[in-house]
């Protein structure tokens, strides 16, 4: 089975102080059940039943959900963004066993599955890293002659756009590494399958 962990991606870099709002994301953890009683019965179970990502399963997968509350205010013909509050929810889904494990087993599967995780909060610390950076660009965004603040939440369109793309690609390149051979993910799966 072709080893693919599909995960939202990220943006990262350094933040102005002005963006660090008192928000925090709420992360949560979804599973799907699998089953087997040795490493490679386990992983053949996510196999068939991991989370459909493109064209294949994943092992885990992150996946989030961002709505803002903004607050434009239009004065003397221009228009300020003056405030952008995210309400950001971060889901990891991951495979859990069905039931008990025998003792061997349950210690590979112990530390396969916490590397995995590990793997998925990243994603969720780049994704909280990217909700800042459009804070940071949204807050204070002002348009001339836009009394009716079109102009102003066209040009934060622009800058969405632009921020979405580059999250996408640093979090292909992210998982592109840790699943490459030996990498991060790539040795778990063998530590997993292979008992050791």
């Amino acid at each position: 089975m072709k080893t693919m962990v599909m995960v939202a991606a990220f943006l990262s870099g350094v933040l102005p102080q002005a963006a660090r709002a008192d928000w925090k994301a709420d992360e949560r953890i979804e599973t799907y059940a699998i089953s087997g009683s040795t490493g490679i019965e386990l992983y053949r179970s996510i196999g068939e039943r991991g989370p459909k990502v493109g064209v294949g399963r994943a092992i885990a997968y992150t996946d989030f959900k961002l709505t803002w509350r903004r607050d434009y205010q239009p004065r003397g013909g221009k228009c300020t963004l003056v405030s952008a509050k995210p309400t950001l929810i971060i889901t990891y889904r991951l495979p859990k066993p069905s039931g008990p494990l025998p003792a061997a087993t349950k210690r590979l599967w112990d530390t396969f599955i916490a590397g995995v995780e590990a793997h998925e909060r990243m994603h969720g610390v780049f994704i909280t890293e990217m909700v800042k950076e459009i804070e940071a660009v949204s807050v204070g965004l002002t348009a001339d002659n836009d009394p009716n603040c079109q102009k102003v939440r066209q040009k934060l369109q622009g800058h969405l756009g632009r921020l979405s793309q580059a999250q996408r690609q640093k979090g292909r390149d992210f998982d592109r590494e840790e699943l490459s051979e030996g990498g991060n993910v790539h040795r778990l799966v063998l530590g997993l399958v292979n008992g050791g």
